[in-house]
């Protein structure tokens, strides 16, 4: 870990990241990847020491209320968090002002805030965003190592659900002759179902490799799976998407199955629902005038 004082924290689209890097190495993760610039080790993680104070600032200048995002580049819920705390810090800023907020996380850790999720739900709107790639317990640790696994992130799908807070699931990304089956998209499924998502994000079964990310995972490849990565260079060389060839059929099995259950799965509106500020307090004075 190693702090250092940013100029800005707040994005033109309302997102932040509290930190750069992540702990929980996920063999796939495009945040690797060289097009980010990051300047030290990627398990180096780096503490924005004035975020939270830029963070206040922005938002107390802000004239119009909006959602704010975090762990779009960095999972805001990596063990150093419980630690340091200033993904909480940033949640109790949000409730003072007034935003919504919306999360990405593979971690049960964001259970310890669940307090603040609810308080800014009940004001304005919370949601969750969860992602589930691999229903075997014993190939996602192997795939996303130092994170709960996704049958504890179900369980956490559901205790959100309980508290009315809504979610959405990313199912992404799917790798190529490792989690491709049918078998593990309908546990993923099953357990988003069970836990009444308000839609489930899914690009495709692939996923994409580029400088930087490209080369990291292709080395895990070569650790867990041996052989693997030379078959990987053998079909897709240097390819950006890298698809299953089982792509159509999964796809297929992916929207009739979330059709089925009315699962929100257009990508378009998922996102137009995650950026849309509700504030339910003007809307239960309009209901009751």
């Amino acid at each position: 870990m190693h702090k250092v004082m940013v100029k800005g924290i707040l994005s033109k689209d309302n997102g932040i990241n509290i930190y750069r890097g992540c702990q929980h190495g996920c063999i796939y993760c495009d945040s690797r990847s060289k097009c980010y610039h990051m300047e030290h080790d990627f398990e180096d993680i780096e503490v924005k020491e004035n975020a939270l104070e830029l963070l206040e600032t922005a938002l107390r200048s802000k004239r119009k209320k909006c959602m704010i995002g975090t762990g779009s580049m960095s999972d805001p819920y990596m063990p150093l968090e419980k630690e340091i705390g200033n993904t909480r810090k940033v949640l109790e800023l949000v409730l003072k002002y007034g935003f919504g907020i919306t999360l990405i996380t593979k971690s049960d850790l964001i259970l310890r805030d669940l307090d603040l999720l609810k308080e800014i739900n009940s004001r304005t709107k919370c949601v969750v965003q969860m992602t589930l790639t691999t229903y075997d317990e014993t190939l996602c640790k192997k795939i996303e190592p130092n994170v709960c696994t996704s049958k504890r992130r179900a369980e956490v799908l559901n205790i959100l659900r309980e508290n009315g807070i809504p979610t959405v699931v990313w199912l992404t990304p799917i790798l190529p002759f490792i989690n491709d089956t049918e078998e593990n998209l309908k546990g993923i499924l099953d357990y988003s179902r069970e836990a009444g998502v308000k839609g489930i994000i899914c690009f495709g079964m692939g996923l994409t490799l580029r400088e930087g990310n490209r080369e990291y995972f292709y080395t895990k490849l070569d650790e867990i799976f041996p052989g693997l990565a030379d078959e990987y260079i053998s079909i897709y060389k240097d390819r950006y998407n890298v698809v299953s060839p089982r792509n159509k059929r999964l796809m297929k099995f992916f929207n009739e199955y979330t059709e089925r259950y009315s699962i929100m799965n257009d990508n378009e509106k998922i996102f137009s629902y995650l950026r849309e500020f509700e504030d339910k307090k003007e809307e239960k004075q309009l209901y009751l005038f």
